[in-house]
């Protein structure tokens, strides 16, 4: 009876948080309820077959999990256009229900907290295809230009139960998983983590994959073609590190000259964030006939062997954008998730960020400021950054290039790059998988750096608004007056910002613990007056003083 008490004043609570905005499904899908807490998954075994012709998948999962909280049941995740063939404990099937995507099991009895358990889940069906992958993610069924089947999977923010049992939310990932799946002869399936062996099955080869460290559950994939692999080592003092690169067999030469930049990269990030965090299990390319997904230790690449974004990049600045920036994030999203999708800018933000900082090591300092500069005409302030929690609900697109923006603009405020570098990588290595929400990053940057930053973090995070340097000017007939003031949503926000007024030859310090000041300048400087853009976040907007009418 306590119980179902409690369960009936969760989704009360949840319902009347979300009752104009968010439905039902999303708090199954997005809320840490009872039927989730109650348990903590350690162990996944996917084990599948894929059926090329029919677009089909079946098999089951099966879940070792501990009992955290005495429970009757369960709640896992699978899409409802999915069938559940039966769930087995203990050699019984057990009874469940469906309530749109989510699974709920119930058990013959208690399951005593302390105790570890399983289950598995028996499953087929023809999963969700992806309309835009990887933004509208789900399965990609293409062939190759010689006819033969050429798949692949991503799943960000729609989730993995579009494909496979789990217990669908970002803030528990297993402690390690196995991977087998049966594929048509002659095909190769390549997944995360660790070939073990391949055999022979009743429909095709089964191919077996061990993942030893966490791993949440969108970056699970499988790549299924006709692929050749080529390999090289990184070497880190006295350890080697696998490199493996699966690609089409047309396209080997352009992988093994585009591929060089991978070794050099990895260089740059151990500097930066400490060693690549999933070395048993080695770093891996695999070609996808989608643009790319951080797919972890399986990195998907379908940047078709082009400089920058499909070809775009700044003029100087011609790296392979997906192989830098999806890499980033095996530290950035992989190695350190987050506990819940509404703070998706620690992943994005700060693996948006890492791209200027690979500039920075590869090119220089200042070829890195026009790397940001390219960032700006990316931000929309259309909605804040993080989301509303537990409905599974993205903020703003705005969390790749604001997001990257906030800390160039921390950077500056902290003015101690060494204290900076090491803060950067005492997040990726104090983090290292595990799971966080922002307030944990906030304080754990906060204390580190030891500046006040909640304002900073509150403006650009939770408010669409950038801060607006106005700048009210009167001419007289020799001179300008200017009255500046910096206008924020957030109280306390400050920025020391800078000006010239000699074409940024030298530059003076506007403000420092206010956000108000005068000054007067000549009519020839005010021509080549300009406002630092380089250091922070900021826009300006400059108008004359109204005439007072007698």
């Amino acid at each position: 009876m306590q119980r179902s008490i409690l369960i009936s004043v969760f989704f009360f609570f949840v319902s009347f948080l979300s009752v104009a905005q968010y439905s039902r499904a999303d708090s199954l899908r997005g809320a840490l309820n009872p039927d989730r807490t109650c348990f903590d998954v350690h162990f996944y075994h996917l084990n599948i077959s894929v059926d090329t012709a029919a677009k089909s998948i079946a098999g089951y999962n099966e879940i070792v999990f501990t009992v955290l909280n005495q429970t009757e049941r369960i709640q896992l995740d699978l899409f409802s256009n999915m069938t559940i063939d039966s769930i087995v404990f203990h050699r019984l099937k057990l009874s469940y229900t469906r309530e749109f995507n989510a699974v709920l099991v119930d058990f013959p009895g208690y399951l005593m907290q302390g105790v570890q358990e399983k289950v598995r889940v028996y499953y087929h069906g023809q999963p969700v295809q992806a309309k835009k992958a990887p933004w509208d993610g789900g399965f990609v069924w293409k062939k190759d230009k010689n006819g033969n089947p050429w798949i692949g999977v991503a799943c960000e923010g729609i989730g993995a139960s579009l494909w496979w049992p789990n217990k669908d939310h970002l803030s528990d990932e297993p402690d390690s998983m196995r991977i087998s799946c049966e594929v048509p002869n002659g095909l190769q399936c390549i997944s995360n983590g660790t070939l073990l062996m391949t055999q022979e099955g009743k429909k095709g080869t089964i191919f077996h994959w061990k993942v030893h460290y966490p791993i949440n559950n969108y970056n699970v994939t499988l790549n299924i073609g006709n692929y050749v692999l080529f390999s090289e080592d990184y070497i880190s003092g006295n350890d080697t590190l696998n490199c493996d690169y699966y690609v089409l067999p047309h396209n080997l030469e352009k992988a093994k000259a585009q591929f060089k930049q991978v070794k050099p990269m990895l260089a740059i990030y151990e500097d930066l964030f400490g060693r690549y965090p999933f070395w048993k299990d080695g770093y891996a390319l695999v070609e996808t006939p989608y643009l790319g997904m951080e797919h972890q230790g399986a990195i998907s690449y379908g940047n078709k062997y082009m400089p920058g974004y499909m070809g775009h990049h700044p003029e100087g600045i011609d790296f392979d954008y997906i192989i830098i920036h999806e890499s980033g994030h095996e530290y950035w999203g992989n190695s350190l998730s987050v506990k819940d999708l509404a703070d998706m800018w620690i992943h994005e933000g700060f693996c948006t960020y890492t791209e200027a900082l690979y500039v920075e090591k590869f090119y220089g300092y200042e070829t890195a400021i026009k790397y940001l500069k390219a960032q700006l005409p990316g931000i929309d302030n259309d909605k804040p950054i993080i989301a509303n929690y537990d409905v599974n609900e993205e903020g703003s697109n705005d969390r790749y290039p604001k997001g990257s923006w906030m800390l160039h603009t921390i950077r500056n405020l902290v003015n101690n790059d060494s204290l900076w570098f090491a803060t950067i990588k005492g997040i990726t290595t104090d983090f290292k998988c595990t799971n966080v929400d922002s307030k944990m990053i906030e304080k754990y940057m906060e204390k580190k750096l030891g500046v006040e930053l909640t304002p900073v973090f509150d403006l650009y995070l939770r408010h669409k608004e950038i801060p607006v340097l106005k700048v009210e000017f009167e001419k007289s007939c020799r001179n300008v007056k200017l009255n500046c003031r910096m206008e924020s949503v957030v109280d306390g926000f400050h920025l020391p910002v800078k000006y010239s007024v000699d074409g940024g030859i030298s530059w003076k310090l506007l403000f420092s613990g206010s956000d108000e000041t005068s000054f007067i300048v000549t009519k020839k400087e005010f021509k080549q007056i300009q406002f630092s853009n380089d250091l922070y976040l900021f826009k300006v907007e400059m108008f004359a003083k109204e005439k007072v009418k007698k």
